[in-house]
């Protein structure tokens, strides 16, 4: 079976998606929240959207590849947290219900992301487990936080306005 080729609307809605990731992350970076074991970052609200828009899926890898070319933990943050938010959102886009939508991104970048922070603080020794539980829980908080209380509303809005998955 040949592999469809993407629609213009298809690019344009993952640029889109990409760009507004990058632009909500450096913001969040400027207040100290993109990067490190406390993570606020704005732009993980829309890691629901593949839920919505099969788009999104690469919108979000790549605005997350971007994001991360200005991390603190260099190409590991680059390779593991632009890798959660890939398997997130591939997880997001087989959600059957919205409400699941936030479990992905909480679980990928808790387990992902926490364990890059640990690796960095401790490496692989006796303070790994240690270092692992606290950043997949201070990591899995504020992503719980943002996705919940951004991007849970956030896919109301754009199902109240008639969006559905295409």
């Amino acid at each position: 079976m040949p592999i469809a080729r993407p629609t213009a609307r298809y690019l344009t809605r993952a640029a889109v998606i990409a760009a507004i990731y990058v632009v909500l992350t450096y913001l969040a970076g400027l207040l100290n929240l993109a990067y490190g074991p406390v993570q606020f970052r704005f732009s993980e609200a829309l890691t629901v959207l593949p839920f919505l828009f099969p788009e999104a899926v690469p919108g979000l890898f790549v605005g997350c590849v971007v994001s991360n070319l200005l991390s603190p933990y260099g190409a590991l943050d680059l390779v593991v947290g632009s890798a959660a938010t890939l398997l997130a959102a591939v997880w997001t886009a087989n959600c059957g219900k919205r409400w699941f939508a936030p479990l992905p991104p909480v679980v990928c970048n808790a387990a992902l992301v926490g364990a890059m922070l640990a690796w960095y603080e401790a490496g692989f020794g006796a303070g790994f487990p240690l270092a692992f539980a606290y950043n997949a829980a201070t990591v899995g908080a504020g992503e719980l936080v943002v996705c919940c209380a951004l991007g849970l509303p956030l896919l109301g809005v754009l199902e109240k306005r008639g969006t559905v998955k295409e």
